[in-house]
């Protein structure tokens, strides 16, 4: 490596030369490293964007399934569109990569971010305002007392009230520290915005008798879009004035400089880039190019594990707010809250140390292998004790438990019906939910039996509920409340869960790096950026596409009682039975990893026998031992898991 020049070098003689020994003003070299800064300061913001926006949009696929009546499965649906756009483009954008004009390719693609946001939010304002599920009742003289069970309401109806300059190694660190940075800061905004009522600022919120713990809650899922939208357009902005490549002034005016090196104080010019191909030129070589990558038995096992990982990484982050919601009593807000602040860090952390320990102990391709393997089978044990964490199912009457005097349930539609309420009329399309003394949660106050109720809001509660009565409580004397009846075994297991979920974390980010690098060793140097567009696009077409769909459509299997829109027709769901959720949840997730440890096992195999460590294979990696550096940098600038990486490679951002 060149040594730095000194100040005296610098009196003697111009301090900068091209590839062809002709002398650079040393002004026209500090302009071209200054764009340079420029270029990477809205790379890492534009990455930064990136993550912001994403992980945004999937803490807030709950509050748009609330919103517009929905199931999980078209929620599912919904997210998984995202990537229609990468099938389009990903593949050829990373295959013409070096040769086009990546600025302002990056300034379209953060202004097309920015319409989408945008035009994301048009809805909220078209549909008019949010109108939850809920009951009418009957007010007497005295407005202070309104009864549920009556028959003179035979035909309740949901109320409409409209009140409511660094070296190489650290400039790819700066963009990946930027591509961390934004996941975490989406998601508590996210948190924040689940908190808020949807139609804040136009309604009166006091009046709202609901709060963010129940399923009909819904957060301002619009402002954080906005925010978003505007965050991805101020992004594209400063790639639209960066130049194709850095010209330097001289006696060659007509080449490119591919690459500044930061030594010290000073830029120096590396070797010319290759010449910019015609379109044509550069199709004509693809599907051989294809043929090559497909034809490396390391790549392909690569590829299918890239797939799994994908699958089981996209339904746990699309299905995981829900999933705490319901098996643990925790409200969305405060989900999303926590894998913003513990998850996403401990992840990241994961990922440095991962890193840190390949440049540490130097270690060869099939070391990587194994410690990858490794990792990824402790991750998956401690994976499967997810299903200890079990608590009872929410006790509702009709539902899941049986009112007073009745021995069992029924599959009947009329099961919702008992002695105590047979003659209030109940809507059984309705969910406005109640908990009574006895610690049972009845669909209404009509459902309960109750005949009068004190309080407005949230603060309403039910009197002389004759279902809750029939369950050891005296005539006159039983109760109920607004919302569901807490479940006490469950929120005392959610800090185990958590932990759980952190130890998973660590270690499946901790093998991420590594099993990165082998992707980059693996493959020829020609083909290492067209190989990660490859790996990208299996991973989110064959990943992130269906998995959110059928992880959607089974979890939809498993809920109890469905809304009902205002005009008619069922809507998103209410409650599930929490023990089959937690079962298909934690299940699918099992098995798609599972598949992931024996994929683990043959790329081990197939690395050991075609890398050893005494034979050819080593030389030839210790002739590239100046790119690991590199490589290792662009491996680290990947999401959480392979397959979830950007195909834009550090060793190849060049302007």
């Amino acid at each position: 490596m060149d040594k730095p020049i000194s100040a005296g070098q610098l009196k003697e003689k111009p301090p900068f030369q091209d590839s062809d020994g002709n002398a650079v003003p040393a002004k026209t070299m500090c302009h071209n490293c200054s764009k340079l800064k420029i270029f990477l300061g809205a790379l890492a913001f534009s990455f930064f964007a990136k993550g912001f926006s994403g992980s945004y949009m999937k803490s807030m696929s709950s509050q748009i399934e609330r919103r517009f009546e929905i199931s999980s499965s078209i929620v599912g649906i919904i997210d998984g569109s995202f990537e229609i756009g990468n099938l389009m483009v990903m593949v050829l954008v990373s295959y013409l990569g070096p040769r086009v004009h990546r600025p302002k390719i990056i300034a379209v693609g953060c202004l097309i971010m920015s319409l989408g946001a945008f035009l994301s939010v048009m809805p909220q304002f078209l549909m008019g305002r949010y109108n939850y599920e809920r009951i009418t009742v009957s007010v007497d003289n005295s407005t202070t007392s309104v009864s549920a069970c009556s028959p003179a309401s035979s035909e309740g109806h949901p109320v409409t009230d409209a009140t409511e300059t660094p070296s190489t190694t650290e400039n790819a660190g700066l963009v990946r520290s930027s591509g961390m940075f934004g996941p975490t800061l989406g998601f508590l905004l996210g948190s924040f915005c689940a908190s808020l009522w949807v139609d804040i600022g136009v309604v009166d919120t006091d009046a709202i008798s609901i709060n963010p713990k129940d399923t009909r809650w819904v957060g301002a899922w619009w402002l954080g879009l906005l925010i978003c939208g505007s965050v991805n357009f101020i992004a594209s902005l400063p790639f639209w004035f960066l130049p194709y490549s850095l010209p330097k002034e001289g006696a060659n005016q007509n080449q490119k400089i591919s690459h500044l090196s930061v030594q010290g104080d000073h830029c120096k010019i590396d070797p010319p880039a290759q010449p910019q191909l015609k379109f044509s030129e550069a199709v004509k070589d693809f599907l051989p190019a294809l043929r090559k990558l497909f034809g490396n038995s390391v790549f392909l096992v690569y590829i299918f594990l890239t797939i799994l990982q994908y699958n089981a990484l996209v339904g746990i982050i699309t299905y995981e707010t829900k999933f705490m919601e319901q098996q643990f009593n925790v409200s969305v807000a405060r989900a999303i809250f926590l894998i913003g602040v513990i998850l996403l860090p401990i992840t990241i952390l994961g990922m440095f140390l991962g890193g840190f320990l390949i440049k540490k102990l130097k270690l060869h391709i099939t070391e990587m292998a194994k410690f990858a393997c490794i990792t990824f089978i402790v991750m998956y044990l401690l994976n499967l004790l997810y299903f200890t964490c079990s608590c009872e199912v929410l006790q509702v009457a009709g539902l899941t438990t049986p009112y007073s005097g009745m021995e069992h349930l029924s599959s009947t539609k009329n099961i919702y019906m008992a002695s105590c309420n047979a003659d209030c009329s109940c809507n059984l399309d309705q969910w406005d939910p109640v908990c009574g003394d006895n610690g049972i949660t009845y669909m209404t106050a009509c459902f309960a039996g109750c005949k009068s109720s004190t309080g407005r809001g949230k603060n309403m509660v039910f009197h002389n509920c004759s279902c809750v009565e029939g369950q050891g409580h005296g005539l006159g004397n039983s109760s109920a409340v607004l919302g569901q009846c807490q479940r006490e075994s469950c929120t005392k297991a959610f800090p185990y869960f958590l932990a759980l979920q952190t130890a998973c974390a660590f270690f499946l980010a901790l093998g991420g790096t590594p099993t990165y690098m082998i992707m980059f060793r693996s493959v020829s140097p020609d083909l290492k950026s067209f190989a990660v567009g490859i790996e990208t696009l299996g991973g989110r077409v064959l990943g992130g596409l269906p998995a959110p769909i059928y992880f959607g459509a089974l979890i939809d299997k498993t809920c109890l009682k469905w809304g009902t829109k205002s005009c008619g027709g069922s809507g998103s769901c209410r409650v599930y039975d929490t023990k089959e959720f937690r079962n298909v949840y934690l299940g699918l997730i099992a098995g798609l990893r599972a598949g992931c440890c024996v994929l683990y096992i043959v790329l081990s195999v197939l690395i050991m026998k075609r890398f050893k460590p005494d034979g050819k294979e080593k030389t030839g990696i210790k002739n590239t031992e100046r790119s690991t550096s590199k490589e290792l940098d662009a491996a680290n600038k990947k999401d959480i898991l392979p397959g979830a990486r950007t195909s834009e490679e550090s060793e190849e951002t060049c302007m």
